[in-house]
């Protein structure tokens, strides 16, 4: 066996399963989970008709770079949602379509690091865990960089040491961010792009919540608006990973792209043909449905503004908490240690949230998301207010 997977630690949800398997909640109360970030609004029914009206699709093998009509879809796309201009993304160069971005953060982190070199895989912290999983079975180290209220829980990069900077391979991004929502500056990616270039790293944005913000006046920028500004048309030392799931509620269709440096895709497309990773016909066809429409998309905005607003009204009097820049998460302070907020709000409210803890690693002492919990508002307007409503009960003691 691959001795790296004993470097692996458990993943956020085998620990809480085991800080709550010996708690035996409230009968009385019905089970209200915001921990597992799955969206549960409904998924567009003109995708599910697309989906099943290509189901003859089925007899076809897929090929890995991807049907030409998905990567321009998408390639147009990436121009009208982050203003590139147009002809600047090659859908047969800067575009690759991967199932979800789960897979697609993994390997291509296998296609990246070097392992003969000294490599640094950097992420913020707390983070989501496939980051560092991917560091680990690449021969590569995890480093971490703080998200601290401070700093508005973005990493402070200018605190970054120069021998970081060199060993860094591949410098994760996620904006907005899981689980603190905070937005990276447009001014700050543009620093981290002329930092990649002065230590020769490449900067891998996980931005697949880039669709659920609140204004619809000022959608939010990401790696690609900071290379169109710079005039940076090949995207150098740029990828970018988006999905279907929650831009669209299609969070089983499994349907995501990466896109940017095209000398970066075209390795990891050979990679990717050895790996066995080529998204069925059927998918590709009905993703085309859903990279083409928006409406659908307000509409997914609309409900989450909604719940935000609700449950900031009901938790706001009682918790350190504020309205996130984007995604669907909020990150509270709570008044007592995190995993013990957790297993005693399940014990006698039966709502289920994440320990902050659970989703960081300690560095120097210092865990980020200690005394701090994750609530996702994925479940249904009524649920989120009516565990809102027993969560301010559970501290109004």
């Amino acid at each position: 066996m691959n001795n790296a997977l004993q470097k692996l630690q458990p993943y956020p949800f085998e620990k809480l399963r085991a800080l709550l398997g010996a708690v035996q909640p409230a009968a009385d109360k019905r089970a209200i989970a915001l921990s597992i970030g799955e969206p549960k609004h409904t998924s567009p029914a003109f995708v599910a008709q697309a989906l099943a009206d290509n189901l003859d699709q089925m007899a076809v093998y897929p090929t890995t770079l991807g049907l030409p009509a998905l990567r321009e879809a998408i390639a147009h796309w990436c121009e009208r949602r982050f203003n590139v201009p147009a002809g600047w993304i090659d859908p047969a160069r800067h575009v690759l379509p991967v199932n979800g971005t789960r897979e697609a953060l993994f390997s291509f982190t296998q296609a990246v690091v070097n392992r003969s070199d000294d490599a640094l895989v950097v992420s913020p912290n707390p983070f989501y865990q496939i980051y560092e999983g991917a560091a680990l079975l690449a021969g590569a180290q995890p480093h971490y960089l703080p998200c601290l209220d401070q700093n508005g829980f973005n990493p402070d990069f200018d605190a970054v040491p120069a021998e970081i900077w060199q060993r860094c391979q591949i410098l994760f991004l996620c904006s907005p961010g899981n689980p603190t929502g905070a937005l990276i500056p447009l001014d700050t990616l543009k620093k981290l792009i002329a930092l990649a270039d002065q230590y020769d790293f490449i900067i891998a944005a996980d931005e697949c919540y880039s669709e659920l913000y609140f204004d619809e006046q000022s959608p939010p920028p990401g790696l690609l608006s900071a290379c169109a500004e710079l005039g940076r048309s090949d995207f150098k030392r740029c990828v970018v990973f988006h999905s279907l799931s929650k831009r669209s509620n299609l969070p089983g269709l499994r349907s995501g792209f990466v896109a940017g440096d095209a000398d970066v895709l075209k390795g990891f497309l050979l990679y990717r043909t050895y790996h066995g990773c080529a998204m069925p016909v059927q998918t590709q066809l009905a993703s085309i449905a859903a990279w083409n429409d928006e409406e659908h998309v307000r509409a997914n905005r609309d409900l989450y503004r909604e719940k935000f607003d609700a449950v900031l009204e009901i938790l706001g009097p009682v918790l350190d908490v504020q309205k996130p820049d984007g995604g669907f998460y909020l990150w509270p302070k709570v008044p007592m240690d995190d995993a013990t907020f957790c297993r005693d709000l399940f014990e006698q409210q039966h709502v289920t949230v994440v320990p902050g803890s659970y989703l960081s690693r300690e560095v120097n002492g210092v865990n980020p998301g200690a005394s701090r919990v994750r609530l996702a508002l994925v479940a249904p307007l009524a649920e989120c207010v009516e565990a809102a409503q027993r969560i301010r009960t559970f501290i109004e003691g």
